[in-house]
């Protein structure tokens, strides 16, 4: 060990001295994203050097764990610091004293409506312990010593940006809210992302959960309609309805020109806020070195890729929590019958302070299951009564190892090592990865922090409520009264109460391997995947159009073979529109007899090239009416040809144009086309743009309704010239293979750019590329670095 760390102290005193030589162009001043300039030392210690390439992306070296967390805070502050700031606000529950009460977070890490809320919640984490316990478990089950020392040195580097630079953003310039962090802070808010579909679900509810006032009659368990219930369990945990998804496809050696794997990922994520991703490539010589994105406030890279191994994640259809229903002591709300015996809830009482200083407070119940909750979303209610109350459990509200999942890929040569890193961590909590190497290896698993259930336990324990609601959503409802609907453990589990890694659904080197955010039944659609509890997702049932699209794309793409990285960047821009293909000639045979006023909205239609790019004409016709067709009438009468589990990518079809709403759709589209002033012809490019230093720049891709592999969910304003801005979609893009040379050949894009302050050159540049299908070659390798007409490098220091 301490030969591998003076080599490594070696190979980073030789690149300072390169700077110090005059060898690389160091820079001498600071601009105004705090980039620029040598920073003097001090007794903290830490150091990082970090050298900036085009379109602002550092590659940060460092000779250890602490010293690259350094590096990584410094230049994620330099970028991103009021989104930062703004999130370690929310995580310290201090949203209402800075904001007001009524305010509300930008949903980047819960499902908080308002300030008060979420401090409520936050502050019942930090005031019970909770990270801090996890800190203090021994890893696997707890962190490594190796992230701690990234977290530590994350806080540092934020810490000394904020004492050595003048915020320029106007978002927070001034703000007393700005201030510096722990390495507890940064852990709080990786448990925030943790919880995000579990705790984070249900944080309103949390805050909100109120013993009844005074005894009430006795109410039946149907206050809570099933089938209701259900819908709307199975609405919230539906892809399509998330602000998160994404796609990736790995393909094996058997499909390439040269033998080697090919990965390309494509995450759809918010536009804006705390759950943005950021561009960067660390490196402990001899230890580390990867390069890829990071959600903001995060110490690792999260996707990315190697000289040997690329991988991607995509968000999983497994459900992350689920419910236990309390039966209630007659006459003791607050206290719940296990086994015939009562047991008392546990009470938590915040306090949280208003922005006038008015201290705000309410008491919490947890159980042994987890907090008592009276809903997750205004969509589900989930009433405590006399009766009945519902707890959530939550495995990942003590899983604090996803950055230890990362920093594993990072340092994996294989997509072998990728399969070890999740059984040995067991990290991830709503997310499923796809990975390739350079040996030909395709991969992909469902390695998820589930709750066990499986479908006997649901059968056997399941109550009334949850006998509907499990088979529906995967949302299990678990009788709360009786030890033996416990949910046990696997022998190959890190965690109590969670499946182990010998249970989930993995598919290794098929020719191509693909997620679109669908179940991972059809990963490969010749070799699907079954046998996996329903909690995991469902089997033979209908896919998204995403889903049906992605395979046909990417399995056209296996069976020609010969593929490269230029395949991978095709396709990410192909831009098709899966639900035109189906249903576009049906559309245009049936219009002259819906709209006979409207010929041009006809000849508009026929003529569509069935793509969303940015100079498709009628694209924008057909996604308005494809919108207003889909949200009338019920998928079940959509189409002619009914799903057909032995069919699934060709089923349904058949657009059922004499459904009622089809008409109307249509004419709806039309008209409000026409009242915008905007021509049924006009180019996408006019009219889905987003507006960065008062210039509009076009944005191409489609809706998820739509299917298009390039997502864009974008902001509809009609009266400001039609989509003005993207809330989620195509976020960071990487295509990787390799050539049997030292350097991976790989591409990326992060579409929004790498800061969100206006005042920097990184503001929009390569949300201008975005615009124009181009890409970033990534410089990994250390001669490429070097070689950046762009270079500056910067020397941080404690």
């Amino acid at each position: 060990m301490a030969r591998r760390s003076r080599g490594r102290l070696a190979l980073v005193g030789a690149a300072l001295a390169a700077v110090t030589a005059g060898l690389l162009p160091a820079a001498t001043a600071a601009g105004p994203d705090g980039r620029g300039g040598e920073h003097r030392p001090s007794d903290r210690g830490l150091s990082a050097v970090i050298r900036y390439t085009e379109y602002g992306v550092p590659h940060i070296l460092a000779d250890g764990y602490a010293d690259l967390g350094f590096g990584t805070g410094w230049a994620q502050a330099a970028d991103q610091v009021c989104v930062l700031a703004d999130g370690f606000v929310t995580v310290n529950g201090e949203r209402s004293r800075h904001f007001g009460t009524a305010g509300a977070p930008d949903g980047s890490l819960s499902s908080a409506t308002s300030n008060l809320s979420s401090d409520l919640y936050f502050r019942g984490v930090e005031e019970a312990g909770t990270v801090e316990e996890l800190l203090r478990t021994p890893a696997p089950a707890g962190p490594s010593r190796e992230l701690k020392e990234l977290m530590r040195g994350w806080a540092a580097g934020y810490n000394a940006w904020l004492r050595k630079n003048r915020i320029t953003d106007p978002a927070c310039a001034g703000a007393s809210w700005v201030r510096p962090v722990t390495a507890l802070d940064v852990a709080r808010r990786g448990f925030a992302v943790s919880v995000l579909g579990g705790q984070g679900r249900a944080v309103d509810g949390i805050a909100a959960a109120r013993p009844p006032a005074a005894p009430a009659a006795r109410t039946r368990e149907g206050d809570v309609d099933p089938e209701r219930t259900a819908e709307a369990a199975r609405a919230l945990f539906a892809p399509s309805n998330a602000t998160m998804g994404s796609n990736a496809v790995a393909f094996s050696g058997a499909t390439t020109a040269n033998g080697r794997g090919l990965l390309l990922g494509n995450p759809h994520y918010p536009w804006q806020g705390g759950r943005r991703f950021w561009q960067s490539q660390q490196t402990i010589p001899g230890e580390l070195n990867v390069s890829g994105a990071s959600l903001l406030g995060t110490t690792v890279v999260n996707i990315g890729f190697n000289d040997k191994v690329a991988w991607s994640h995509t968000v999983a259809t497994g459900v992350p929590m689920n419910l236990h229903q309390l039966t209630l002591v007659p006459g003791d709300p607050t206290a719940y019958l296990v086994d015939g015996k009562p047991e008392r809830m546990t009470a938590r009482t915040v306090t949280v302070a208003d922005r006038d200083g008015t201290p705000v407070t309410r008491t919490q119940w947890w159980t042994r299951y987890g907090p008592v909750t009276s809903g997750l979303g205004a969509s589900l209610p989930l009433p405590w009564t006399a009766t009945t109350a519902y707890a959530l459990n939550d495995p990942n509200a003590a899983n604090l190892r996803g950055s230890d999942t990362a920093l594993g890929f990072a340092r994996a040569r294989s997509t072998r090592d990728v399969a070890e890193t999740l059984r040995r961590t067991q990290g991830l909590p709503w997310v499923n990865t796809i990975a390739a190497d350079s040996s030909g290896h395709s991969y992909f698993s469902q390695s998820q922090v589930l709750p066990r259930i499986t479908d006997e336990l649901a059968e056997r324990c399941s109550t009334p409520l949850g006998r509907v609601v499990y088979p529906a959503s995967g949302v299990a409802v678990l009788d709360g009264s009786r030890t033996e609907c416990a949910l046990g453990s696997d022998r190959d589990a890190v965690q109590p109460g969670i499946f182990g890694p010998s249970r989930m659904p993995v598919l290794r080197d098929a020719p191509y391997a693909v997620n679109s955010n669908d179940s991972a039944w059809l990963t490969n659609a010749e070799r699907p995947l079954t046998g996996y509890e329903r909690v995991f997702g469902t089997l033979a049932t209908p896919r998204s159009l995403r889903t049906r699209g992605g395979i046909e794309d990417v399995a056209g793409m296996a069976a020609r073979g010969r593929l490269t990285v230029a395949d991978l960047q095709r396709q990410q821009f192909a831009n098709r529109v899966p639900a035109a293909d189906l249903a576009a000639a049906d559309v245009v045979a049936a219009c002259p007899a819906a709209l006979p006023a409207e010929p041009e909205a006809c000849r508009v239609l026929a003529a569509w090239d069935r793509t969303m790019d940015s100079d498709s004409r009628g694209a924008l016709l057909f996604d308005r009416f494809w919108r207003r067709f889909t949200a009338a009438v019920p998928a079940a009468r959509q189409w002619k040809v009914p799903f057909s589990a032995a069919d699934p990518v060709r089923t349904p079809r058949g657009l059922d144009t004499g459904a009622a709403g089809f008409a109307t759709a249509l004419a709806d589209a039309v008209t409000e086309l026409r009242t915008a002033g905007i021509a049924l012809d006009a180019p996408l490019r006019d009219h889905q743009f987003v507006v960065r230093g008062g210039e509009r720049i076009p944005v191409s891709g489609g809706t998820e309704s739509l299917g298009v592999w390039n997502k864009t969910e974008a902001v509809w304003n009609p009266s400001g010239g039609g989509y003005t801005e993207v809330a989620h979609g195509t976020s960071h893009v990487q295509a990787v293979g390799w050539d049997g040379g030292r350097c991976p050949v790989a591409h990326t894009l992060l579409t929004y750019s790498q800061s969100s302050n206006p005042a920097s050159p990184h503001h929009a540049d390569q949300t201008a590329l975005y615009a124009g299908e181009r890409w970033v070659t990534s410089r990994f390798c250390e001669k490429d670095i070097l070689r950046s007409p762009a270079l500056k490098v910067v020397r941080v220091r404690g």
